[in-house]
């Protein structure tokens, strides 16, 4: 019986398509065979430098140049390459066999390296060993490498009209600021001041995607698991935070289990110590996650950004303040891209932002290229006023998703007893709203607003 090793071999030296589609994920390493990974060295080499595939005799001498095989070890070479004669196969199945055979000698690979890691023969942590069984996972043949603008346009139209998956509101203005909610693979910041409600804001929506029925992940850097999970039990238990110790244990675990009769979705809540985590540290809870919970989550929650560590800069290193934040910033958004999840925190506003009502991205505190990375980006802002209505002002400050002129102001509701967000009434809006624009798409009707009508001269 002919070995996949041998047929892979025979068919990049004389089907240029199949070498094309299969070089790119194909290592040294997979093979076993001395011999043949030596030959698939020269194949590999010779394509990379003249960008054509080596005639059998073109093998031999590159071959024969070589300074590390003797004189048996030559003979047994080019008796291979000799052997390695056209044959018809079928495409669909050579290639779905060629990417079973990577994706097995990769996790084959990855399990001996993970038993060298585990007895202490590699200098490598034990904790890198979820990431390499992950990657080993992951091996398969993925022939995009980027976007053909005039040959690629019909994908880019059906892309155009593809509804994206988003992670919605319960809170009518997010919803239209969004359009529709929080978008997969982006960063987004809420800006407020100390008590303002950053952390309200975040236990809110978390509560609110979980009854959604998704998975959500809340990682706390500033308050205790348990204190984070006392305020979404304010939230989701409708009982206000300072009588939830009061309740009766028999009370306590009905409306517990009244609510998870209501969902499908989990909540996990992590604590880090202050400035001592980084995207790195998420990254492994997410493998770890996965494997040992099966737990994917949907959205993450990050409370929040500042006090956060980086994982390319020590915090006591002599980087300023706007590099430090900055590449939190971007090493946030870049896990939000690779799992594939929006990501929410949170950040404070400066001396000068505080107490302001009407605060600006220059409020940002500590680094300006906070919002620099940002999708979106809003600021929460109480006053004594708002404070006796039990409102709270939203002002967006950056948008990705949707032109930020268009409802740049709006109040909702807050009960900071049960943790709470809600929506005001469209009178509370009257005086707030930035109504000089009309949104560009009406989602109920599912039609333009207004038609563009051409340039005029």
């Amino acid at each position: 019986m002919e070995k996949v090793e041998f047929l892979i071999l025979r068919n990049l030296l004389h089907d240029e398509e199949y070498l094309r589609k299969v070089l790119p994920f194909i290592k040294n390493e997979y093979f076993e065979d001395s011999d043949q990974k030596i030959v698939f060295e020269e194949i590999s080499k010779f394509v990379l430098e003249y960008n054509n595939i080596p005639t059998k005799e073109i093998l031999c001498i590159e071959i024969e140049k070589r300074v590390d095989i003797n004189e048996d070890q030559f003979k047994k070479l080019i008796h291979l390459v000799s052997h390695l004669e056209s044959i018809v196969v079928e495409k669909k199945w050579l290639l779905d066999t060629t990417e079973k055979w990577c994706r097995d000698r990769a996790i084959y690979l990855a399990l001996m390296e993970s038993i060298h890691i585990a007895d202490g023969d590699d200098k490598k942590s034990p904790d890198a060993i979820p990431s390499i069984l992950q990657d080993a996972l992951a091996v398969s043949f993925d022939n995009h490498v980027g976007h053909d603008y005039l040959g690629d346009y019909e994908k880019r139209y059906e892309s155009y009209h593809k509804k994206e998956e988003k992670i919605e509101f319960d809170l009518e203005y997010f919803n239209k600021i969004t359009k529709g909610g929080l978008p997969n693979k982006t960063l987004n910041i809420a800006l407020a001041g100390t008590g303002v409600g950053k952390s309200l804001f975040m236990c809110h929506v978390a509560s609110s995607v979980l009854l959604q029925g998704r998975n959500v992940l809340y990682i706390t850097l500033e308050m205790a698991e348990e204190r984070i999970a006392e305020r979404i039990d304010a939230n989701l238990l409708n009982v206000p935070i300072q009588e939830i110790v009061d309740l009766p244990k028999q009370m306590f675990e009905n409306k517990v289990t009244n609510l998870a009769k209501k969902t499908q979705g989990t909540l996990i809540i992590k604590e880090y110590p202050t400035a001592s985590a980084h995207a790195g540290h998420f990254k492994s809870l997410l493998n770890e996650l996965s494997l040992k919970k099966s737990f994917k989550p949907d959205i993450i929650f990050i409370d929040y950004l500042n006090i956060c560590a980086s994982s390319r800069y020590k915090g006591n290193s002599s980087i300023n303040s706007y590099t430090f934040v900055k590449a939190i910033a971007e090493e946030l958004r870049g896990l939000a891209v690779e799992f594939n999840v929006p990501i929410v925190s949170a950040t404070q506003t400066t001396r000068s932002g505080y107490g302001s009502s009407d605060v600006e991205l220059t409020d940002t505190s500590e680094s300006f290229g906070l919002p620099a990375t940002a999708d979106l980006m809003f600021a929460l802002i109480s006053t004594e006023e708002l404070e006796g209505l039990g409102q709270i002002l939203c002002k967006q400050l950056k948008n990705r998703y949707n032109d930020p002129t268009i409802h740049k102001r709006f109040v909702i509701g807050i009960d900071r007893a049960k943790m709470r967000l809600y929506d005001c009434e469209q009178s509370a809006q009257q005086d707030i709203l930035d109504n000089g624009k009309d949104e560009e798409y009406d989602y109920e009707e599912k039609k333009p607003k207004k038609t563009f009508e051409g340039f005029k001269f």
